[in-house]
């Protein structure tokens, strides 16, 4: 960090906290030549997801409306909400953590049939069935027996 008094590149954190909004880190430091005191803010930059749909459309990520999707898939199920939210939010982080700014709704298909094969299987068949558009039964059938024989 420069200093804004010498212009020297290096400094020391002397005391660091939270903001009111609790979205920025304040810090204190001091430069290691002048010694000088300045603050400094911190702040999380977010880089939106899009989300590019069937029809080439592109549309920023929601999070809700993911969480909404896995909700009704686990309709009745007995599947916790925090079980799906820590789904939801370990397809956020990949998501995050990946270098494309862009992602395929197919993509997410992907990752949300992953994630409720792990949480519940009548659920995993329920949102593969819509996600998927079987056409008839046989095509239901087919994706049971894939998902049997991996198992």
């Amino acid at each position: 960090m420069k200093c804004p008094f010498c212009g020297y590149e290096e400094s020391k954190v002397i005391d660091s906290r939270p903001t009111d909004e609790k979205e920025r880190i304040r810090r204190r430091r001091e430069c290691i030549k002048c010694q000088k005191r300045f603050t400094t803010y911190e702040i999380i930059e977010s880089v939106p997801i899009l989300v590019v749909k069937k029809d080439k459309s592109r549309e920023p990520f929601d999070r809700d409306k993911l969480v909404r999707g896995m909700l009704r898939a686990c309709e009745k199920r007995p599947v916790s909400l925090e079980a799906i939210e820590n789904s939801v939010s370990k397809i956020e982080t990949l998501l995050q953590n990946s270098l494309d700014r862009e992602v395929t709704s197919d993509k997410i298909g992907e990752l949300v049939m992953n994630e409720l094969k792990k949480i519940d299987q009548v659920a995993y068949v329920r949102f593969a069935s819509v996600y998927k558009r079987f056409e008839d039964v046989n095509a239901f059938m087919d994706e049971l027996s894939s998902f049997l024989e991996k198992k």
